[in-house]
């Protein structure tokens, strides 16, 4: 199994705030680096939920995403 984590950045669409999100993907196959990295920065704005549903879509294999949006963390898992 792999293990990639990225730290990326992403506007909340409601007040435009920055929220900075930890992602992690665990994967049988090889992910190259610079498509986990594309995949995020085409996330320049949106929802958590959103976020995570799409990289998964991309990606598959386990997913978490975590963010503290206003004071309230958030976790997202998707096997």
């Amino acid at each position: 199994m792999n293990t990639y984590r990225y730290v990326f950045f992403s506007r909340c669409p409601n007040n435009k705030e920055v929220i900075q999100y930890t992602l992690e993907i665990v994967h049988r196959s090889m992910i190259q680096v610079e498509h986990i990295k594309t995949a995020c920065a085409l996330h320049a704005e949106g929802y958590h939920e959103d976020i995570a549903a799409d990289l998964f879509r991309q990606f598959g294999g386990s997913l978490r995403l975590l963010a503290n949006h206003h004071g309230v963390d958030i976790e997202t898992v998707l096997s």
